[in-house]
């Protein structure tokens, strides 16, 4: 697995929520062996062990039960060791989500039968603002509790997190919220912006944000992203240069070094991905 990711033209690899405890120890002796470098790993990693598919928001610090909120930041503990025993220097985080009607998902819907323009888009969304308004901060607040507890291990196992920037407008948090939860955190050596730029474009696609605008705001607290492309309007994990989204106004606006992880779909074929990867080297050089 690590060597066909290494063969494509990588040159370090992050470990995504879907790697089984019973691969570490392979994973380990790879490493151990100077074969491959970790750059960061996607928490939960190792995937829990009762859990039988790839699932990052299996536990989530904001949920209602003390019981799922405590498992969370003991896995997050658990994804900050392997990273340290690996090498790695950051964690990507979920935070959780605001338990309201998926209507992100109903959006992208609509939008592909294009109503996108129409009264009931708009009135959808008015009520999924108004319903997020109004039960978020108790969950926000359950989420910013638990991830004070892994700030302050990460902080002494000289690990960083990054907190992703999601795709649905129900999920923890949203652009203006993060802002808010770094400011009241207050620990930028520690944790910081991690932008995904396929979540970011489908809430630009449904009217949420717009990406360029937010990107470069939040770029100087960027510590990295995930990198794949969508299709209009809600489809992503594509190659870069296959789907809708203007890197060529994106990427000047992130900070270098930065960097930024090829997240792609398992459909995704090799060629495709070589392809992409080598016009990306052409078009903007090396990112770190």
């Amino acid at each position: 697995m690590l060597q066909e990711i290494l063969d494509l033209g990588f040159e370090q690899i992050e470990l995504g929520h879907g790697i089984r405890l019973s691969l570490m120890e392979g994973i380990q002796r790879y490493y151990d062996a100077g074969k491959v470098r970790f750059s960061s790993l996607h928490n939960f990693c190792p995937l829990p062990i009762e859990i039988t598919r790839p699932a990052p928001d299996c536990y989530q610090f904001s949920s209602h039960r003390d019981t799922e909120r405590e498992r969370a930041v003991k896995l997050s503990f658990q994804t900050i060791d392997f990273a340290k025993r690996l090498g790695a220097w950051l964690v990507v985080m979920h935070l959780g989500r605001v338990p309201i009607d998926h209507y992100t998902d109903k959006l992208v819907a609509m939008a592909e039968e294009g109503e996108h323009l129409s009264r009931k888009y708009v009135k959808l969304k008015l009520e999924a603002v108004r319903q997020r308004e109004k039960k978020a901060p108790l969950y926000l607040g359950r989420a910013k509790e638990c991830l004070l507890r892994v700030v302050e291990y990460a902080s002494k196992m000289g690990i960083k997190l990054g907190i992703e920037g999601r795709q649905c407008y129900e999920e923890v948090p949203t652009e203006t919220e993060i802002v808010t939860l770094l400011n009241e955190i207050n620990a930028p050596d520690v944790v910081g912006y991690w932008h995904d730029f396929g979540h970011i474009q489908i809430k630009e696609n449904v009217g949420f944000v717009d990406h360029a605008e937010w990107l470069a705001h939040i770029s100087p607290r960027m510590l990295g992203g995930h990198l794949h492309d969508t299709e209009w309007p809600g489809r992503d994990h594509r190659p870069p240069f296959t789907g809708n989204i203007d890197y060529n106004k994106l990427i000047p606006l992130i900070p270098n070094p930065c960097l930024l992880v090829w997240e792609m779909g398992p459909r995704r074929k090799a060629e495709e991905i070589v392809e992409s990867l080598e016009k990306w080297k052409a078009k903007f050089g090396e990112f770190k």
